[in-house]
């Protein structure tokens, strides 16, 4: 069922590649002497090695060191056999922050945006054997910069947390012919039973030519060939048959039904590139108060998650990422919401495979500048690529808490700064739902989402006793923040609470108490912590024409005990019981199994 959980991209599979993530040799140069000197060509100037892709302050990476280092080099020898007629693929999943790339003692690229995917074609500068991949990069941290929750201090405090740097996501090489495809959209169409394809390839060749399978559970259900122009082509395939509901498996978190989609390119009518992807067949739309999926009302009961491991980091491996979304759904929860961060291609995998509902989401910055408008549409784009073909992603969050644009409420230039990234999403995407600002002070946004930590039942329920006198004014007696900012109002959009609860309980058996932070007064026992989210869960499910929650969070995160699962991932709690909370009410169809 899992079979493609191990390839670095399960949406982009290749035959023919080589895993470097391991051993990496490693070493700091704070005084940026490095390249300087020219020392980095030589074996002798790193020090000590490195578990790729652990950050080296992690316990995985074979380092944990938790220092403050702006500057580190990588080097890898490839142990590859170059073949002619051949093109070799680097693939790196994330590098933080900017990294720039040797091949062979050849600099070849410099990369920005510390949180998201990028390739290069290195075959002109491999030799036949001797090579070698060297690494340079910087990462200053800067609030310019989208970091998360990246502490930006000396230390962690509050809600923020130990630092990443360098490589932190899988790091391959793909071996593929003359030419390659470079990129594929597709876009499910339920209404007409068709998936759209966007399909582009390296070179414009005029004797380049694709073939297309598209199976689902291992029946054929149609076959296509295209030709491009200008390395581009665009079609649209037939994927009903004989299913009895409009001839669709549809996809839904209690149905995750996945199409298997096969390419292959052909020049000169020799095979030169395959991928083997897949798709799901749903849409997602709002219409007034309400979100549908497949055209079926949806309420979502998500779960906040941060995505940090105890000995990883950021980092996380296959097998970890598994058994959250496996307790997720254990827990009865029917989405996820990643927090801060832009996870690991197979965690959205298996959002597909095991059927959640996921929001992708921006890492923020904490300052506002022209920089910052810069750094952040950057990553713009390889973040809305990133997800565009998981079925299980279904609203892209853009900017959290107004962090990085303080003054929102009323600066109109971080208004408008909040419009262009919505307007420049839907222009990237318009199949997913858009959240400009999550939690308070929204300007343009297809959904109100509204944070609120009051831990007290009965005046949070007093807060929404008439939904529209909320919407438009500060219902949070946490926050105190207003919904909207001056000059916009409530336009009858679905309204979610998309933070709320986050009671926090320490079963670490630490004694320094005052080392650990959470939200709310600190309750003694189990039982009065399940009792609380029961309470606060109740309420929110009661507000009328609120249509979904998100709870604060998923697992402890290092000085944070607001999570459902310790700092382990393991439970603190009885997953029965947190199920039993979620099945209040607002099933609608999508019951857990």
């Amino acid at each position: 069922m899992l079979k493609k959980l191990y390839y670095p991209n399960p949406q982009f599979i290749r035959e023919n590649w080589i895993d470097l993530n391991g051993q990496w040799k490693f070493t700091f140069d704070d005084e940026n002497l490095g390249e300087i000197s020219k020392e980095f060509l030589n074996d002798d100037f790193y020090k000590i090695n490195i578990i790729v892709p652990y950050s080296y302050h992690t316990k995985n990476s074979g380092i944990g060191l938790n220092e403050d280092n702006q500057i580190v080099w990588y080097k890898k020898d490839l142990n590859l056999e170059v073949k002619k007629n051949k093109k070799y693929i680097l693939n790196f999943g994330a590098v933080d922050y900017k990294c720039d790339i040797w091949i062979n003692e050849n600099h070849m690229f410099t990369h920005k945006g510390g949180h998201t995917p990028f390739n290069l074609d290195i075959t002109n500068y491999l030799k036949e054997e001797g090579n070698s991949i060297v690494v340079k990069v910087e990462d200053r941290n800067s609030c310019r910069q989208p970091i998360g929750k990246q502490s930006w201090k000396d230390t962690n405090f509050l809600c923020w947390y130990t630092r990443t740097v360098g490589i932190w996501q899988p790091v391959w090489i793909e071996e593929v012919g003359q030419n390659y495809i470079t990129n594929i959209k597709m876009t499910p169409d339920i209404d007409n039973a068709s998936i759209d394809l966007d399909i582009f390839i390296g070179e414009d060749d005029n004797d380049t030519s694709l073939v297309g399978e598209i199976y689902f559970e291992d029946k054929l259900i149609n076959k296509f060939t295209t030709m491009f122009k200008s390395q581009r082509s665009r079609l649209s395939v037939d994927v009903s048959s004989e299913n009895p509901h409009f001839r669709l498996n549809f996809w839904t978190p209690n149905t995750p039904n996945l199409y298997d989609i096969k390419f292959k390119l052909y020049k000169n009518n020799e095979l030169v590139d395959s991928i083997d992807s897949y798709f799901g067949m749903r849409n997602v739309e709002s219409i007034g108060k309400k979100i549908y999926l497949n055209n079926q009302e949806f309420y979502q009961k998500l779960v906040l998650d941060q995505g940090y491991f105890k000995d990883g980091g950021l980092t996380a491996t296959p097998e970890e990422l598994k058994d959250d979304v496996l307790k997720i759904k254990e827990m009865g929860f029917n989405g996820v919401r990643k927090h801060q961060k832009i996870e690991d291609n197979r965690f959205m995998y298996l959002c597909d495979t095991l059927g959640l509902v996921m929001w992708a989401e921006m890492p923020s910055t904490f300052e506002y500048s022209k920089e910052t408008n810069e750094n952040v549409t950057r990553e713009l784009y390889e973040f809305i690529d990133k997800h565009y073909n998981n079925p299980s992603v279904i609203i892209y969050t853009l900017l959290n808490e107004s962090w990085g644009i303080n003054e929102v409420y009323k600066d109109v230039r971080q208004q408008n700064f909040v419009n262009a990234l919505v307007y420049l999403t839907k222009s990237l995407d318009s199949t997913r739902l858009v959240v400009g600002n999550d939690g308070w002070e929204h300007t343009t946004t297809d959904i109100l989402t509204i944070h609120d930590y009051n831990s007290d039942k009965d005046t949070m329920r007093e807060s929404y006793k008439n939904i529209n006198e909320a919407a438009n004014g500060s219902p949070s007696r946490t926050s105190t923040r207003r919904c909207y900012s001056k000059g916009y109002e409530y336009n009858n959009v679905p309204i979610i609470i998309s933070e709320y609860g986050g009671v926090a309980y320490d079963t670490s058996k630490d004694d320094e108490k005052d080392a650990t932070w959470g939200y709310g007064e600190r309750l003694i026992g189990e039982e009065s912590v399940l009792n609380k989210i029961k309470e606060l869960t109740e309420v929110v499910m009661d507000i009328e024409d609120v249509c979904g929650l998100c709870y604060t969070q998923l697992s402890d995160v290092e000085q944070e005990i607001n999570g459902l699962l310790d700092h382990n991932h393991e439970y603190k709690f009885d997953p029965k019981i947190i199920r039993e909370i979620l099945e209040y009410k607002h099933n609608l169809g999508f019951i857990f199994k």
